[in-house]
């Protein structure tokens, strides 16, 4: 299976980001992608609450999730919308990152909640409290495919590698971890987090990213990492989008799974243990 991961750089209006995000998977259905990977926040990257709840809908009157599910139907494709924010029920008003694998009949065969939530100082200016907007979900997501079993986190989650192990023996060969990475952030830690969790894992991990300065509206703007990557089982990194928007490609090949937990077979060897 061919995998494109689109690299995006969104506003805080999801209609104006709709179309970019339409072309670029058309390129990497052009390009032989049966599988297509979008990045978290696909919809749109706000840190305005007042504006978000004005531009996010309920999963099923949200309009970038329709267009995306019609557009996998229309070219016969999977589509990993790497998250949209959406309104959710909860009783306090927090929305849900809400990561969406659609399958070639343009049906939803997964969704997945983001877990961790990004609640960080990562210097004087660069302040984040994600769980402030959004609610974290509670519930790891392993999805069938025919072409294979897909692991489903989201960008923060990746610091967390008791989840990917979780993923991993329940089944998964591959793990999408499409993220919104911080610059500053992403330059220290991105490849060596994804690195690992392939690593240990024994999985493919494909990870679609967010690139650039996103301009708002109602706020100060920010910054992502880019750099979207394919990382092999073994480690290795199959594809590196750099910081520029658009499609990068990488082949699947499960074999390498079953090679790499061959050589290392580490996901059968825990052990109990006391302490501290």
């Amino acid at each position: 299976m061919r995998a494109g991961l689109v690299q995006l750089t969104v506003g805080d209006d999801p209609a104006e980001n709709l179309p970019e995000t339409l072309a670029l998977i058309r390129a990497a259905v052009q390009g032989g992608a049966g599988f297509v990977l979008t990045p978290e926040c696909t919809n749109a990257l706000s840190s305005n609450r007042a504006r978000q709840r004005t531009l996010f809908r309920a999963e099923d009157q949200d309009p970038t999730l329709a267009a995306l599910r019609d557009e996998a139907a229309r070219a016969g494709i999977w589509l990993l919308i790497g998250s949209l924010g959406v309104l959710s029920d909860d009783p306090d008003g927090r929305f849900a990152n809400r990561s969406f694998l659609i399958g070639p009949d343009g049906a939803i065969a997964a969704r997945y909640d983001k877990i961790h939530m990004f609640d960080v100082n990562v210097s004087d200016t660069e302040v984040y409290r994600e769980s402030a907007g959004y609610r974290p979900g509670h519930r790891a997501v392993l999805a069938e495919t025919p072409f294979a079993r897909i692991g489903m986190t989201v960008c923060y989650d990746v610091r967390f590698p008791h989840l990917y192990r979780h993923l991993a023996k329940a089944g998964a060969e591959v793990i999408t971890v499409p993220a919104a990475f911080n610059h500053i952030t992403g330059a220290a830690h991105w490849e060596i987090l994804l690195r690992a969790r392939a690593i240990e894992t024994g999985c493919y991990i494909l990870a679609p990213a967010q690139t650039g300065f996103h301009p708002e509206r109602e706020g100060k703007g920010r910054r992502t990492h880019g750099h979207s990557l394919v990382v092999a089982p073994w480690g290795e990194v199959l594809s590196d989008a750099g910081t520029e928007p658009g499609v990068t490609f990488a082949d699947i090949d499960l074999a390498e799974v079953a090679k790499a937990r061959d050589r290392v077979p580490s996901l059968s060897h825990d052990r109990d243990f006391a302490g501290p």
